[in-house]
């Protein structure tokens, strides 16, 4: 079965053009499946008013939500003339990633995709509040869609942790490479690069032993490093030439890649912890998260589960 049947694209209610949305349509029309347009909104000055008796705001809500779906509705206009089938749906909810969660459990969708805004100085993405919060908590896959065209031959990048003696990274290593070949290869035979960071020599180390030779201690690890990416490509019969184990932090190695592969998404694991027990997967993965320039995909490990619960008592 193909994956990203069901997709839900987090509509941005700050300016017209919407990238993901854009994406999301791109992405329908080879893979087929669904697309929900989908706006959580809030209005304080509503909730606060007193002259307003509970059904006058009640009417004044549903106003509003019928104003933002007719937006949307114009928004995505041209795709629907194209034939393109998209729901939309708005409701009135004061926290956008508890809704967007809310909504990805109640509609079992398998992906969502949010615009992520560029510094037009540094060219680097911008995220959100709301966008680390879906990043860390979305039980689904999360494609965060820079604001500007996929590079003309663009790839993907998937960002492997092979360094790890915790249980989790092995298998999030082979879902990672194996949902990124599938989706390449049914996009557009997108090139797959894998990259993994290994450390350099502490310097405390070479110091308070003497006898300590930072270069073979270097070139062990590096062989470390090299031998468990080799392991990785050949389960799934990538060649050598697409797979690259470079010294240094994985937030400059791999955003450092990405530029240079001209990468048109970066694809990591995200655990959703914090702390020093996340590793990689957690606190590193926000460094590199912050140093793309490119669109991510963040993909959760199997068995996660998101800390935001269904809300029983959902507004219309």
């Amino acid at each position: 079965m193909t994956k990203y049947q069901n997709i839900l694209v987090a509509v941005d209610p700050q300016q017209d053009d919407q990238p993901a949305l854009r994406r999301a349509v791109y992405l329908n029309q080879r893979l087929g499946g669904r697309i929900t347009a989908f706006l959580p909104i809030y209005d304080f000055s509503y909730e606060m008013t007193t002259l307003l008796s509970p059904d006058e705001r009640t009417t004044m809500r549903k106003g509003v939500v019928s104003q933002r779906t007719e937006w949307i509705r114009e928004q995505a206009q041209s795709y629907l003339d194209a034939g393109v089938h998209i729901e939309i749906k708005v409701i009135w909810h004061n926290r956008p990633y508890e809704a967007i969660i809310q909504e990805v459990l109640n509609g079992r969708y398998d992906l969502v995709l949010k615009m992520a805004h560029q510094h037009d100085r540094l060219q680097a993405v911008v995220f959100t509040p709301t966008d680390w919060h879906l990043l860390r908590k979305c039980p689904c896959p999360v494609w965060m869609v820079k604001d500007q065209p996929w590079p003309e031959g663009g790839r993907a990048v998937v960002a492997v942790n092979l360094a790890s003696e915790e249980p989790h990274h092995d298998p999030l290593n082979t879902k990672l490479v194996k949902e990124t070949l599938e989706l390449a290869d049914l996009v557009n035979h997108t090139e797959v690069h894998l990259v993994g960071a290994y450390p350099i020599t502490p310097i405390n180390i070479a110091i308070e032993l003497p006898d300590f030779d930072p270069s073979v201690y270097n070139d062990a690890i590096r062989g470390q490093h090299l031998l468990a990416m080799k392991a990785l490509r050949q389960k799934f019969s990538i060649d050598e030439k697409f797979t690259h184990v470079d010294k240094g932090l994985p937030e400059e190695v791999i955003p450092n890649l990405a530029e240079h592969l001209d990468a048109g998404v970066v694809v990591l694991g995200t655990i959703g912890r914090t702390g020093i027990s996340a590793a990689f997967l957690g606190n590193t993965a926000e460094q590199v998260i912050d140093h793309l320039r490119c669109d991510l995909l963040a993909i959760k490990p199997d068995g996660f589960t998101s800390p935001i619960e269904l809300d029983d008592d959902e507004d219309d």
